[in-house]
């Protein structure tokens, strides 16, 4: 368990602010302050460990996307000279900023972040400043990328620890995509990853991943969860290999990679597109191993839900055993300080939970 004294972190992006969530006592009890950002969403927020910050991405109508950052855990804030904006001229706008991503050890100074419509930003200052990764802007295919229901959004960004010109994203209604020159060419990585409502189910690009993922201890290992089930990939993104298997649904939108034990992941089925609620209101965190079946771990969780999840909803952290957070879209917040094997609930009230990411020091 966490020692004693030690601070653990829940940080939560949410549709009416964000919120921190502290525990000192080994994830027994947990103290919250916040909302900050009133009234904007906040769709993703991160605790950037190299230069010890918390980064938000911050959307709001009036004063457009936003990212801003807190060297004390949310109690004072400052927003970035130059935010992801496309240049002027280009026919784009950046409509919201959707998920930030700290570059490798290597990189300390580094930042990435995801917009909508769909581009890569990158910071070489730790976020004061932002500049456009043209090379994915510029796509040969660009032109006829297709919004889906939730847009064209880049939510999910993988840097390679043992190389960081080495990366992957993820891509709403259109796919995984690699470049091994950071940033400069990408090509999709999308073999073997099923899209049931296109007339060609096996596209080179049109697939609609949730949520992206690396294993922190394998990182060779990717995985990710779409509309048509759980895929893992042992080559770096080269070919996938479906895992739904046991699953109650093929749709999700949530997934965790466990730091502590190699290959093993979380998620949280869905009914179905058309109806995104646990399937027949069966509540359960779902979990796996490499080479077992899916496990249901529902010890706490209520036994009749109709909620869903955002794709940045799950997290877990690096204590023994591992913390498993997961917020709702209907403001409830659920954590497992026993690597799921049970539940509790730390919150009832909040806005709808767009994001969760976990952090100890």
């Amino acid at each position: 368990m966490a020692p004693q004294n030690e601070l653990n972190t829940i940080l939560l992006g949410t549709k009416k602010g964000a919120f921190v969530f502290k525990s000192t006592d080994g994830r027994r009890s947990w103290k919250m302050s916040g909302p900050f950002f009133e009234g904007c969403e906040v769709h993703h927020m991160i605790h950037d460990t190299r230069n010890a910050l918390l980064l938000a991405a911050v959307n709001n109508s009036q004063w457009g996307p936003r990212v801003l950052w807190s060297r004390n855990l949310g109690e004072s804030w400052k927003e970035s000279k130059v935010h992801p904006r496309f240049r002027k001229g280009s026919g784009l706008s950046v409509d919201a900023v959707w998920h930030i991503e700290p570059s490798s050890a290597k990189e300390p100074q580094r930042l990435y972040a995801g917009v909508a419509p769909a581009a890569l930003f990158r910071s070489d200052d730790r976020g004061d400043t932002w500049d456009l990764v043209e090379g994915l802007t510029n796509h040969p295919t660009r032109k006829k990328w297709t919004p889906g229901a939730g847009g064209l959004c880049l939510h999910s960004i993988l840097v390679d620890p043992r190389n960081p010109r080495r990366m992957h994203v993820a891509i709403s209604s259109v796919g995984v995509l690699h470049s091994e020159d950071g940033g400069k060419n990408w090509r999709f990585q999308n073999k073997n990853i099923r899209a049931n409502f296109l007339p060609n189910k096996y596209p080179e690009y049109g697939n609609c991943p949730h949520k992206l993922l690396r294993n922190p201890s394998a990182p060779e290992e990717l995985y990710q969860v779409n509309h048509c089930g759980v895929y893992s990939s042992q080559n770096d993104g080269e070919e996938w290999t479906e895992i739904t298997e046991n699953l109650p649904s093929t749709f999700g939108f949530s997934l965790a990679v466990d730091p502590n034990e190699s290959s093993k992941i979380y998620t949280i089925p869905e009914q179905a597109d058309s109806n995104r609620v646990p399937p027949n209101g069966n509540c359960a965190v779902w979990t796996k191993r490499k080479s077992g079946h899916w496990t249901r771990l529902n010890n706490g969780l209520p036994r009749r839900a109709y909620f869903g999840t955002y794709r940045e909803g799950m997290a877990a952290d690096a204590e023994d055993p591992s913390g498993v957070y997961f917020g709702t879209n209907t403001g409830h917040l659920y954590a497992s300080r026993d690597a799921g094997e049970s539940w509790t609930r730390v919150s009832d009230s909040l806005p709808p939970i767009l994001s969760v990411s976990a952090s100890q020091s």
